[in-house]
């Protein structure tokens, strides 16, 4: 997605250890054209499979999914870090290890709004190592639900989780996927 790229390639910086801080327009404030942009093409990539759907973890993945819902015309569900008071023990629940935080949350999502009959699109800003959407699957399967595939925002394609899930038959769609940040600079992969 040429206009993800250019916003990278203008207000993205490389950090130490392979991160790419993008808080300019998706980790922090969020530029909601784009996200209406990358919430269609989603949408577009997605639009004969179904979808009743989308999830997403809190809280960066918040705004491309919620784009996504309205383009897609369905409910957006994020999975919770942290536990509410207004949350009852009656969730689906997985254990989810962050790269750029260093930390470990339990991801949770309210069985009220998950229907065995509803099939899914997963949604993050970031895929590298596969962790969060390794928890979204993992409460897919506790649910019973039908995965659609991932919509990411942006793949770090140098590091496994993007083959990881698709050695698994995950459909994964990625706007922006990174080779590498050798150097502190950005280098894409070339459009397939």
């Amino acid at each position: 997605m040429k206009e993800l790229k250019e916003k990278i390639e203008q207000y993205g910086t490389v950090l130490p250890g392979n991160v790419l801080k993008v808080d300019a327009f998706l980790n922090h404030q969020v530029d909601p054209e784009l996200m209406l942009h990358i919430g269609q093409e989603f949408a577009k990539r997605f639009a004969n499979e179904g979808i009743t759907k989308v999830w997403t973890v809190e809280s960066s993945g918040i705004a491309p999914a919620v784009f996504t819902g309205l383009a897609m015309k369905v409910p957006v569900i994020f999975a919770r870090k942290h536990k509410s008071l207004t949350l009852n023990n009656d969730m689906y629940t997985a254990d989810v290890y962050s790269y750029t935080k260093k930390t470990t949350n339990r991801i949770s999502i309210s069985k009220k709004y998950v229907d065995s009959s509803d099939k899914i699109l997963m949604i993050d800003d970031f895929l590298a190592n596969g962790q969060a959407v390794e928890g979204m699957l993992e409460i897919a399967d506790q649910a019973g639900v039908d995965v659609a595939g991932a919509g990411i925002v942006i793949e770090k394609s140098f590091q496994p989780g993007a083959n990881e899930l698709k050695d698994r038959g995950i459909r994964v769609e990625s706007l922006a996927r990174i080779k590498s940040l050798d150097n502190g600079k950005v280098e894409f992969m070339p459009e397939q």
